[in-house]
């Protein structure tokens, strides 16, 4: 998301070392990418086995939108879903490339959907969230909120009972609980100003950040505040959630590590004065973020310590995918890289020219990611007998 944010007092820099305990999210069911970062815990990583990535991917498709394309996309059952600013909901085939359906909203798609039991759920400009039958595009339900719906919807089992329920903030400031089936509301937990990222989910809360520069802790049984932190400035991306660790970047130019249950900032990272939109990767030792300093930051992820920079020609709004020891992220240079996750070096990179804002999605050996030049992106390795 870009947008104008104002400026706020930096907090104090904590450098504390904690031993923290690897407890990595992989949902038992994934076997695609179905939502913004792979899984609920919005940790952006999937084994390596998952994503197969070929060393040097090739283009293998392009699809023209009718504006520039920030959404991220998800990926089930060989079927690419992805938002648009021409305010609609592409679903495309994964092989091909091909459009299978659209739905048109009434604001811009920035949201990325979520793709849950057959169903897929997002967010749009117009203040609704969208429930679609995601082998047709037939509207399912819909809900109004107070505002525009930017971030991805995220999900939960309900705490009794076989339902599922999903979570989206809003620029009215309100998160909302939403019955996966019919849209019914369950609870709404209000902030103190806009929620721009996508609620992250473990252990039976959620943790979010907002432009009122808090991090929320709630509970997901009720909705009721378990806990708040003092990030020290605006909030625009997600946060990752892994065990008792959240991870996150603010707009003073500091990436932080909370303690959920000690209520502690453990550590933090500064390294230059610009912001961090991008949302984090976290794998067992390490947190993978972009800056608006033009680069790629990777940190150990016991104590916040500078591992590997890379640097490029433009902002870094995506949030990196990892998959096994490889780390894919867009720049606003118009390039996608493939970094080495171990030093950080290049390993392959395609330029498309234009931004790339959002965040790439890993199956099956593919690459998908859109540009603002209002084309969605797949990459992977040229099939046998083709030249």
């Amino acid at each position: 998301m870009r947008m104008p944010f104002h400026r706020l007092p930096t907090g104090a820099r904590q450098a504390a070392a904690a031993s923290l305990a690897l407890i990595v999210f992989v949902h038992p069911a994934l076997a695609d990418w179905p939502m913004f970062r792979a899984n609920p815990s919005l940790t952006g990583v999937v084994p390596e086995a998952q994503a197969a990535l070929p060393e040097k991917p090739e283009k293998l498709w392009t699809f023209k939108t009718e504006g520039p394309v920030m959404s991220s996309a998800a990926i089930v059952s060989n079927t690419v879903f992805i938002g648009s600013t021409d305010q609609k909901l592409h679903a495309l085939d994964l092989a091909s490339g091909k459009k299978k359906w659209d739905f048109k909203t009434d604001g811009s798609l920035e949201s990325s959907p979520l793709v849950l039991n057959g169903r897929v759920y997002f967010g749009s400009e117009d203040s609704w969230v969208y429930c679609l039958d995601a082998s047709t595009g037939k509207l399912s339900w819909k809900f109004q909120t107070g505002d525009k719906v930017l971030g991805s919807p995220n999900w939960i089992s309900a705490p009794k009972g076989n339902e599922k329920w999903i979570l989206a903030g809003s620029y009215d400031f309100k998160l909302y609980c939403l019955e996966a089936t019919t849209g019914r509301s369950n609870w709404v937990y209000e902030s103190g100003n806009y929620i721009n990222g996508s609620p992250a989910i473990s252990d039976g809360r959620t943790v979010f950040g907002g432009c009122d520069a808090l991090m929320h802790v709630i509970s997901l049984a009720d909705g009721s505040k378990v806990k708040e932190f003092d990030a020290g400035a605006y909030i625009a991306g997600s946060a990752a959630l892994v065990g008792k660790f959240a991870y996150v970047g603010h707009y003073e130019n500091e990436f932080l590590c909370f303690d959920l249950e000690k209520g502690t900032n453990v550590w933090s990272y500064r390294d230059r004065n610009f912001p961090y939109f991008s949302s984090p990767a976290v794998t067992k030792d390490r947190v993978v973020f972009g800056g608006r300093d033009k680069r790629v930051h990777c940190v150990n992820r016991n104590d916040g310590t500078g591992v590997w920079i890379f640097p490029t020609r433009g902002k870094v709004d995506s949030s990196p995918a990892i998959a096994g020891d490889r780390v894919l992220v867009g720049s606003d240079d118009g390039f996608l890289y493939m970094l080495s996750l171990k030093d950080g070096k290049k390993l392959w990179s395609y330029e498309i020219g234009q931004p790339v804002g959002s965040s790439p999605a890993l199956d099956q050996g593919r690459i998908v990611v859109g540009s603002d030049d209002g084309s969605v992106y797949c990459f992977g390795a040229k099939p046998e007998g083709k030249p």
